[in-house]
């Protein structure tokens, strides 16, 4: 099963929005020193949406080549095209990813049978580990749980990101799924009720800027030190909270750039962070200790 603290990996630019690869490349060693369980790469984060095939395809070799099999390397690889999907999953595979993830497709609006076919369809036309990827907020199409566990019988379709923070569904997985069908957590602020009810993992926003601390929480939830979890939930709450003052990855990639680790690039139409909450999130860096 691919559990554990994971992180969805911004992908830093220059101030004029090209990929700055060497930033990157300390991006990923310094996951992988925190103990990062793995790493998610073109995920929404990364601002794949605005990424080209071929900085796509960098960023990932580029993960695969660093991390040198320490951790799993994830590929996000959905998008609202079967065919385009079932392309970028090949892709990965031939460059050696360990598995995909695969975001629900956005501004079609499929039918429930409609995305059960999209996936069963990617799954079938490549043989690799697949992650479905429910994300009703950006995507504007909700996985419901019937679906779910309809392509959890896929053999290959191996679990599911769920970022909706409705804990009765993943309540309804962890009694429904196979047990080998893996459930992560896309809600940072939600997490840690998330592996108390029985869920497997989490990829995270806020281990872009906290990675030790989240692989932390991770250990003492799943060890059944759940004091210790909700101590240091508590204390990452004002980041959790903060990173989502306006749209992902904007507050993110500010925070990385106050703590010195990269540039402050974004591409349009994401725009840097308003100046209004520029107090309020260097007030939550340092009151969780990422900033003195």
């Amino acid at each position: 099963m691919l559990t554990g603290s994971m992180v969805a990996l911004v992908t830093p630019m220059d101030a004029l929005g090209a990929v700055d690869w060497q930033a990157f490349e300390r991006l990923v060693k310094r996951q992988l020193d925190a103990g990062t369980d793995a790493l998610i790469i073109n995920g929404t984060t990364a601002e794949t949406a605005t990424l080209t095939q071929e900085e796509r395809q960098q960023a990932l070799q580029l993960a695969i080549s660093i991390s040198s099999r320490q951790v799993p390397v994830i590929a996000g690889t959905g998008s609202n095209s079967t065919q385009a999907s079932i392309d970028a999953s090949k892709a990965a595979k031939a460059m050696g990813a360990d598995a995909t993830l695969l975001v629900c497709p956005y501004y079609n609006k499929p039918t429930q049978d409609g995305l059960y076919y999209h996936f069963k369809s990617i799954a079938t036309a490549v043989d690799m580990p697949h992650i479905l990827y429910n994300v009703p907020s950006r995507t504007v199409v909700d996985l419901d749980d019937e679906t779910t566990l309809r392509l959890a019988a896929v053999d290959n379709i191996v679990g599911i990101k769920d970022a909706t923070a409705d804990m009765q569904r993943c309540r309804t997985l962890v009694e429904a799924a196979p047990k080998q069908f893996t459930l992560l957590s896309g809600d940072d602020l939600t997490a840690v009720e998330f592996l108390e009810i029985g869920g497997h993992g989490f990829i995270s926003v806020t281990a872009n800027v906290a990675p030790v601390e989240m692989k932390q929480l991770y250990d003492a939830a799943t060890q059944g030190r759940m004091d210790d979890a909700m101590a240091l939930q508590k204390r990452l709450m004002p980041l959790h909270q903060k990173l989502f003052c306006e749209s992902n990855p904007i507050p993110v990639k500010w925070a990385l750039e106050r703590m010195g680790l990269i540039q402050g690039g974004i591409r349009l139409p994401l725009t840097p962070l308003s100046s209004q909450h520029h107090s309020e999130l260097s007030q939550a860096l340092t009151d969780t200790g990422m900033l003195s």
